[in-house]
């Protein structure tokens, strides 16, 4: 028997599951298609989201002749082979080229595209599970039309299981399952349909009974896990970013909850790499002690190794989260390198240059006050280049340290005036 996900790949529109956004009726993908003006596209999204499926469909609504091709393993000469037979292709309008997977392709081969859809006669469908705009040519962006795939509904999902379970029952293998079953199959395969597919394939082909019974139970016993995440795919960055955003917005549920989905990766460093930003830019002065603290814990976990250092990320993840937070430190850095780029910034003022040498006195090099002989460590004096004088970089924020900091500087600058 074919694999169920083949035996179950849709061949037209009416029966494609998911993606209402973009291909639902009326939408103007559907309308394209159904029209059989299929244009240049990138189809972008996690796998089992139904990326391949759609581009045969949109073969199948087209008059042209469809190539498909992995760049993994397909080269331009592969697509040069195709557009030579162009002429000989008597009965179709030009040819669809599928490249599945195309940020494989390199910027040199990913250029070597455009002189094949430029003219018309190929229309470039390609798909990728990374974000085009980081891995695709921009040449190639421009002349085509981005399509995103989301993570199928469980309800999506279910719905095509019970499909491919009629399609079996019709072709004669009787099959019984308990909706609870096939909500726990969705629920395992995380948005993935192939996964999903592939789980009632097992669950059906491992039963030696006449009739094969799809239960939780049984589900369970075939041990399949929940995908582990790619510690370098674009859903991986995705996980990375909402951690930061969950203990930057103060709330420990969410940021546990990232936390674990980045563990499954394994990838301890990048957990740590990210952790090591927060606390400086979301937590940053409101808690100064908050870097002795991460750095300690992270010495520990680096110790440890996974698994036993996910209890010590935990730790910092929810102490991260619950703290106080200021990002004026960020705000400083950025705001000093910004005036870089677009200003005229001058040189260090005289005084503040190094003068430990032979000769700084004849070039100008003098004038500096040592705040620490003087009362409260301090001397009014200028510090900014003369053509940056009155910017400001640090704006302290509302919290405990901050405040009470600023509170000092005030009184002190005070008895200076």
């Amino acid at each position: 028997m074919k694999p169920l996900a083949e035996l179950m790949r849709p061949q037209k529109l009416e029966d494609f599951i998911g993606q209402k956004e973009i291909i639902g009726n009326n939408k103007p993908l559907y309308n394209l298609i159904t029209s059989k003006r299929i244009p240049n596209c990138i189809l972008y999204g996690p796998p089992g989201t139904g990326k391949t499926t759609l581009a045969n469909i949109m073969a199948n609504y087209s008059d042209k002749k469809f190539y498909k091709l992995n760049a993994t393993t397909a080269s331009v000469k592969d697509i040069q082979e195709i557009t030579e037979s162009l002429d000989s292709l008597l009965s179709y309008n030009g040819v669809v080229i599928y490249i599945d997977e195309l940020q494989h392709f390199s910027k040199k081969q990913q250029q070597a595209l455009l002189e094949f859809i430029e003219n018309g006669r190929v229309t470039l469908i390609a798909s990728t599970t990374e974000n085009p705009y980081f891995v695709i040519h921009k040449a190639i962006l421009s002349r085509c039309n981005i399509f995103q795939f989301k993570p199928l509904l469980n309800e999506e999902i279910i719905e095509g299981l019970e499909k491919a379970i009629s399609r079996l029952i019709n072709e004669g293998i009787e099959v019984e399952y308990s909706k609870e079953a096939l909500k726990y199959i969705s629920e395992l395969s995380q948005g993935d349909y192939r996964k999903a597919y592939n789980i009632l394939e097992l669950a059906i082909n491992s039963q030696l009974n006449k009739v094969k019974k799809i239960s939780v139970e049984y589900i369970e016993d075939l041990k399949q896990s929940h995908i582990r995440a790619d510690a370098s795919g674009d859903e991986y960055y995705n996980f990375l970013s909402a951690l930061q955003k969950s203990i930057r917005g103060s709330d420990p549920d969410a940021a546990i909850h990232y936390l674990a989905r980045l563990i499954k990766s394994g990838n301890l460093q990048s957990i740590i790499r990210r952790l090591s930003v927060i606390v400086a830019e979301d937590i940053g002065l409101a808690h100064p002690n908050a870097l002795s603290v991460v750095n300690s814990g992270i010495e520990l976990a680096l110790k440890v190794g996974l698994p036993e250092a996910s209890l010590i990320l935990s730790e910092l993840v929810i102490y991260l989260a619950t703290l106080p937070k200021s990002n004026s430190a960020y705000l400083a850095i950025s705001k000093a390198m910004e005036d870089l780029e677009n200003k005229n910034i001058g040189e260090v003022p005289n005084h503040l240059k190094d003068a430990h040498y032979e000769g700084a006195k004849k070039l100008g090099v003098l004038g500096y006050k040592y705040p620490h002989d003087y009362e409260n460590n301090y001397v009014k004096q200028e510090y900014m280049p003369k053509e940056l004088r009155g910017s400001i970089y640090y704006r302290p924020q509302c919290n405990k340290y901050e405040d009470s900091i600023s509170k000092y500087w005030r009184n002190i600058k005070e008895l200076t005036k």
